[in-house]
């Protein structure tokens, strides 16, 4: 038997899929999910006695709870973050309580345990609307949101316990996911399930914005070499597919692949604030590549196809017709 690695954020959308893919490879997985009172534990709810998993509820807020919780293992996950942006602006200090004192409590609980490996979930937002294309992990950090000023300010303190303490931080910035279990806040849920209720209009946001679009097992599979990877340390690594799409032509795309055909209407509630919008985000993954053996694996129309399909076999998981910021 391997290590016991702790993921936080363990049944999220990437989480659930992390967990998966490193319970296959021999891991023992202690997953740390928020509590509550039904104890249900997100997308991991289908792995209930999978051998090798311990699921841990918790609040990552919470000191005492992440520490506790951590107690055992050897390697770290940090995945736990509130990640929508239209609520960042209705609720600025749950990102920051979340988000930067969340890290915080992974960072120093893995500090005070003498962790060996702390990988540490960034987000492309954390660059801002793109200076230069394809974006490398030297380009400037701006906060366009409170969102991404979270994410800047978790990762700047994660490198310092690297710098100040020697603790072994990797950062590990992906650009924009999508798959199976995503939230249908994102866009691609979005737009794949207004086309299956059949409405001839589809209600989208700002359709210019363009944005690097990488299927859930090429990001798993991206944090997995970053994880193993010595190279990395005290250091950020990005992961993307190296090719931008605009939101119009994805659509395109999604409607072409689903042989449906409809209307865009531009919802005024799905736009951001003009000055906060990012407008392109495009990765430059050589640094991955150089320093690990990834590769990317999944075409946008083969994601996509894979994605449509799932959806389709799981409409029950979402309720049509309703935005949720």
């Amino acid at each position: 038997m391997k290590e016991k690695i702790f993921v936080t954020g363990a049944g999220g959308f990437i989480g659930s899929h992390l967990v998966e893919n490193l319970l296959q490879k021999g891991n023992s997985i202690k997953a740390f999910v928020r509590y509550n009172s039904k104890n249900n534990w997100g997308w991991l709810e289908g792995l209930m006695n999978t051998k090798n998993l311990e699921v841990v509820t918790g609040d990552i807020r919470d000191y005492d709870s992440v520490l506790n919780s951590m107690k055992g293992c050897k390697s770290v996950f940090h995945l736990a973050a509130l990640i929508g942006i239209p609520y960042s602006y209705i609720s600025p200090l749950a990102y920051i309580r979340t988000n930067i004192e969340g890290t915080y409590n992974v960072i120093e609980a893995s500090r005070n345990l003498n962790i060996d490996n702390v990988v540490v979930t960034s987000t492309s937002e954390t660059y801002g609307s793109a200076q230069y294309t394809p974006i490398d992990e030297k380009h400037p950090l701006v906060g366009q949101s409170p969102y991404s000023a979270s994410k800047i300010s978790a990762d700047e303190i994660a490198l310092s316990y690297y710098r100040s303490f020697d603790l072994p931080v990797k950062i590990v910035r992906p650009f924009n996911t999508y798959g199976p279990r995503q939230s249908a806040r994102a866009i691609i849920p979005s737009i794949i399930i207004q086309l299956m209720s059949k409405s001839r209009k589809i209600n989208l946001g700002n359709i210019n914005t363009v944005r690097d679009l990488t299927y859930i097992d090429d990001t798993v599979n991206g944090f997995i070499e970053i994880f193993k990877s010595d190279k990395n340390k005290g250091e950020v690594t990005n992961i993307g597919s190296g090719a931008g799409i605009s939101i119009k032509d994805l659509y395109h795309l999604i409607c072409d692949l689903m042989k449906i055909k409809a209307e865009i209407s531009i919802d005024d509630e799905r736009v951001r604030p003009e000055k906060s919008e990012v407008q392109k985000l495009v990765c430059n993954n050589s640094k991955l590549k150089e320093c690990t053996n990834w590769k990317n694996v999944y075409s946008l129309e083969d994601g996509l196809s894979r994605t449509i399909e799932w959806i389709k076999n799981n409409r029950n998981y979402f309720k049509d017709n309703i935005y949720n910021v």
